[in-house]
Protein backbone atom coordinates (compact mmCIF):
# COMPACT_ATOMS: atom_id res chain seq x y z
CA UNK A 1 0.00 0.00 0.00
CA UNK A 2 1.31 3.07 -0.76
CA UNK A 3 1.45 5.53 2.39
CA UNK A 4 2.26 8.65 0.22
CA UNK A 5 -1.31 9.08 -0.55
CA UNK A 6 -2.00 9.15 3.22
CA UNK A 7 0.71 11.54 3.55
CA UNK A 8 -1.07 14.23 1.57
CA UNK A 9 2.57 15.95 0.47
CA UNK A 10 3.63 16.56 4.13
CA UNK A 11 0.40 18.16 5.12
CA UNK A 12 -0.90 14.83 5.82
CA UNK A 13 0.02 16.04 9.59
CA UNK A 14 -2.25 18.94 9.28
CA UNK A 15 -5.56 17.94 7.01
CA UNK A 16 -6.34 15.04 9.02
CA UNK A 17 -6.60 16.23 12.61
CA UNK A 18 -8.56 19.34 10.92
CA UNK A 19 -10.89 16.59 8.72
CA UNK A 20 -11.56 14.54 12.08
CA UNK A 21 -12.52 17.65 13.95
CA UNK A 22 -14.74 18.71 11.47
CA UNK A 23 -16.47 15.21 10.85
CA UNK A 24 -16.66 15.13 14.58
CA UNK A 25 -18.15 18.83 15.38
CA UNK A 26 -20.66 17.48 12.88
CA UNK A 27 -21.55 14.75 14.31
CA UNK A 28 -22.22 16.43 17.59
CA UNK A 29 -24.48 19.10 16.20
CA UNK A 30 -26.31 16.45 14.50
CA UNK A 31 -27.03 14.52 17.88
CA UNK A 32 -27.90 17.82 20.07
CA UNK A 33 -30.20 19.03 17.51
CA UNK A 34 -31.79 15.72 16.83
CA UNK A 35 -32.43 15.78 20.54
CA UNK A 36 -33.66 19.26 21.26
CA UNK A 37 -36.10 18.83 17.96
CA UNK A 38 -37.16 15.38 19.74
CA UNK A 39 -37.93 17.28 22.93
CA UNK A 40 -39.61 20.48 21.75
CA UNK A 41 -41.92 18.02 19.56
CA UNK A 42 -42.73 16.28 22.68
CA UNK A 43 -43.76 19.68 24.36
CA UNK A 44 -45.70 20.35 21.21
CA UNK A 45 -47.32 17.39 21.44
CA UNK A 46 -48.51 17.66 24.63
CA UNK A 47 -49.82 21.93 24.53
CA UNK A 48 -51.46 20.47 21.20
CA UNK A 49 -53.20 17.64 22.82
CA UNK A 50 -54.21 19.78 25.64
CA UNK A 51 -55.24 22.59 24.09
CA UNK A 52 -57.85 20.57 21.52
CA UNK A 53 -59.05 18.46 24.04
CA UNK A 54 -59.74 21.98 25.61
CA UNK A 55 -61.86 22.59 22.24
CA UNK A 56 -63.85 19.78 22.39
CA UNK A 57 -64.93 20.43 25.66
CA UNK A 58 -65.67 23.84 24.98
CA UNK A 59 -68.09 22.70 21.57
CA UNK A 60 -69.83 20.03 23.71
CA UNK A 61 -70.77 22.62 26.04
CA UNK A 62 -71.73 25.23 23.44
CA UNK A 63 -73.66 22.60 21.74
CA UNK A 64 -75.80 21.17 24.64
CA UNK A 65 -76.54 25.56 26.04
CA UNK A 66 -77.80 25.89 22.60
CA UNK A 67 -81.57 26.13 21.82
CA UNK A 68 -81.24 26.39 18.37
CA UNK A 69 -79.20 24.15 15.61
CA UNK A 70 -76.00 25.09 14.60
CA UNK A 71 -76.61 25.35 11.06
CA UNK A 72 -80.08 26.21 9.42
CA UNK A 73 -81.12 24.75 6.07
CA UNK A 74 -83.41 26.62 4.41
Amino acid sequence: MNLDFLNLGGYGQFVWPAFIFTFVSCIVLYVKTRNELLKQEKIFSKEFNKKQSAKIEIAKHKEVLSASPIHQTY
